[in-house]
């Protein structure tokens, strides 16, 4: 299973999550079952907010999950309708978030809670 983890600076497993998955700058892609990393810059971060195209902003990369601090509902809606599934991070790294999502740990963004738009840093504004 891969999967995808916005982040501001690519520091492997030791990469801190990003608050918002469509500004940004890249992705960390791990394989849960190989622990192989793939990094990939995002192709979609400059956009109006409800203009994101998550699955575009992955170039072709297939992903199964996707944790993010914030999600916008079009872009959950355009993610799980290629069946990729949204969680959300519970802070810290990659590696924290990982150990979280193998116990079942983080929730699952679901449609009406959602981001409802951008702050200046970047994150949700709830």
């Amino acid at each position: 299973m891969k999967v995808c983890f916005p982040v501001l600076e690519n520091q492997g497993l030791e990469s801190q999550v990003h608050g918002h998955f469509g500004s940004a700058p890249g992705f960390v892609v791990v394989d849960i079952n190989t622990n192989e990393l793939t990094s990939i810059n995002n192709s979609d971060k400059i956009h109006e907010h409800g203009a994101c195209n998550p699955v575009a902003g992955l170039g072709g990369h297939h992903v199964d999950a996707i944790v993010v601090g914030g999600i916008g509902g079009g872009a959950l809606h355009k993610l799980n309708s290629v069946g990729i599934r949204a969680f959300q991070t519970q802070g810290g790294t990659i590696a924290e978030n990982i150990a979280l999502f193998r116990a079942d740990g983080l929730p699952e963004y679901m449609p009406g809670h959602t981001c409802g738009g951008h702050s200046h840093s970047g994150g949700c504004s709830h």
